[in-house]
């Protein structure tokens, strides 16, 4: 349960798992404990597998997970769920720290891997019986304020509404409240802006994107600095922030704390690091449409409501932070502000696909930030991802199947399904009232749920969904339905070639997921996800020929006429 005095702390934990391992704050982490003189075991949990050869990734074992997988129904969803809780097996302590930023165009993608993982991550935590959960939340779950007062962590944390981030957020902590109530110890960090030269790489793909130059980052560069008025910000550096982490870990902490270094950056502080000091002034509300314009023409990464969160977001008051973990920052604001400017600049990043370098970027042909699909829960091989394969240069889909084909392959798919939803769904309805209802509702249903399943699982792998053929094939289901005199058709062969039709599409379905069960290690998908679907897949077969078979003697027995 939640413990705001910091009471009821245990000893330190034997075995500690980092769900984001790869990102900045999971490598930073890392770092941490690697100097720490706590000698236990960390198991390391990301999509995408760094180089073990490097520091700090040699500290930990790995295995890899998707929390964004999607699950074609509830069997699905339990599957990802069990898996994730058999890795946490004998786990005293999980860091929840995955959390995904981009593609920000794709909100259901985005909310699944946030607000639904960390849903998965909890569920599995009392599951595994594991009994402490470090989870990183953020000053954006903050409801937003209009003046410069600190707030403690007793602050409500309704998020600001315009803002994805911060209402994921603020999901995220009902979802942390929902795990206490039942029973299980949580602690939720609430950390602002974090910054170190790890993250320069980074922070360019998931927020600035082609409209500014990284080298004009580099402070001193820029000759003017145009500033939303009002601005102030809270920054903390990475090394600083994985101490608080880790101090919340070992003393097997509870509660929320915030985290934010000093002293507070305002528009002056601003411009002195990225300029000569000189500073524009524009109003917010004048800023934002521009801010709009500029992500829907592709021009920046980030969303208008990264300036509507910085306007509103609370200043953090860390002094329960400061007493009761012992924690003091070692870098200031501007120092750290200073570093992150220079690794932008530079390109600089780490031996993982979240911080790549800049010098891969001609290997990526996805949008900025575009993730990676790592398998549910798969364990590395004995030495881990080399580097510079699939998980270390960002792609989803790895080097050895062609990105290209299978995106197409997919997308036919998709587009046969858009036909067989309607097809079934017509078929449904026109024959509700017979004996052939209630199995034809039952097998529309579940194709509408495979559509929908086929559909997320593109957008995942950041494969093309061309959505024009799916256009094409609803126009040409549409025209299918009348005959060429332009009658509908009521022939009473009617349900005996619908029922062949779609048996023939269910058939061909069937081997588009023996397909991507076969792909599914290279993938990184779950297997069992396409083992139900194909299973699922061979039932709607047998059920069509049997009801194909009942069909026939009525289409064509002794006075029937067409």
């Amino acid at each position: 349960m939640s413990d705001e005095d910091g009471s009821g702390r245990g000893t330190a934990p034997r075995r500690i798992a980092i769900v984001g391992a790869t990102g900045n704050v999971g490598t930073a982490l890392l770092h941490a404990l690697r100097a720490d003189d706590w000698d236990g075991d960390v198991l390391g949990i990301a999509r995408r597998l760094p180089d073990v050869s490097e520091a700090p990734y040699d500290r930990a074992r790995w295995e890899r997970v998707d929390l964004a997988a999607p699950a074609a129904d509830e069997r699905g969803e339990e599957r990802i769920v069990a898996r994730l809780a058999a890795a946490l097996e004998g786990v005293d302590t999980v860091v929840h720290l995955a959390w995904m930023i981009q593609p920000n165009r794709q909100r259901e993608l985005i909310r699944r891997a946030n607000v639904e993982g960390t849903r998965r991550v909890a569920e599995a935590c009392l599951r595994a019986g594991v009994g402490h959960l470090v989870c990183a939340s953020s000053v954006g779950a903050y409801t937003g304020v209009e003046d410069d007062e600190p707030r403690d962590e007793s602050w409500p944390t309704g998020g600001v509404p315009t803002a994805h981030y911060s209402v994921d957020k603020a999901a995220q902590e009902r979802v942390l409240d929902e795990a206490e109530a039942r029973g299980l110890a949580v602690a939720r960090v609430r950390p602002a802006l974090v910054f170190d030269a790890d993250a320069g790489a980074e922070i360019v793909r998931l927020f600035i994107g082609a409209l500014l130059p990284p080298a004009l980052l580099r402070p001193g560069r820029l000759p003017l600095l145009p500033l939303p008025a009002g601005l102030r910000l809270q920054v903390v550096h990475g090394a600083d922030l994985a101490d608080a982490y880790r101090r919340v870990v070992l003393q097997r902490a509870t509660g929320a704390f915030n985290v934010a270094g000093e002293p507070v950056l305002r528009g002056p502080d601003l411009a002195a690091v990225l300029d000569h000091g000189r500073h524009l002034a524009v109003p917010a509300g004048v800023l934002r449409p521009l801010v709009h314009v500029a992500w829907r023409a592709h021009l920046i990464a980030a969303d208008a409501g990264w300036l509507d969160m910085a306007m509103a977001a609370p200043l953090l008051d860390t002094s329960r932070t400061r007493s009761e973990l012992g924690w003091t920052p070692r870098h200031g604001a501007e120092e750290t502000l200073r570093e992150l400017l220079t690794a932008m600049a530079d390109g600089t990043g780490a031996a993982s696909a979240p911080l790549r370098p800049r010098r891969t970027w001609p290997q990526d042909q996805l949008p900025p930030g575009a993730v990676e699909p790592d398998a549910l829960v798969q364990p590395a091989g004995p030495d881990g991802a080399a580097s510079g394969s699939a998980e270390a240069d960002g792609h989803r889909v790895p080097a050895r199947i062609e990105r290209d084909i299978l995106g197409l392959y997919l997308s036919d798919h998709l587009t046969g399904s858009t036909a067989g939803v309607d097809r079934m769904a017509r078929m449904a309805k026109a024959y509700e009232d017979t004996e052939l209802g209630p199995d034809l509702a039952r097998i529309a249903r579940e194709l509408r749920e495979e559509r929908t399943f086929l559909k997320s699982l593109i957008a995942s792998l950041e494969l093309r969904r061309r959505p024009y053929r799916q256009a094409a094939a609803w126009i040409a289901e549409k025209a299918g339905r009348l005959k060429t005199n332009g009658r509908p058709l009521v022939s009473p062969m009617t349900p005996v070639l619908e029922i062949e039709v779609m048996r023939s599409a269910v058939i061909g379905k069937l081997g588009g997921w023996q397909t991507l069960l076969t792909l599914a290690p290279d993938l990184g998908l779950p297997p069992g996800l396409f083992e139900d679907l194909a299973d699922q897949a061979r039932v709607q077969a047998d059920t069509l020929g049997r009801l194909h078979a009942e069909a026939v003697p009525g289409a064509f027995g002794p006075g029937v006429v067409d």
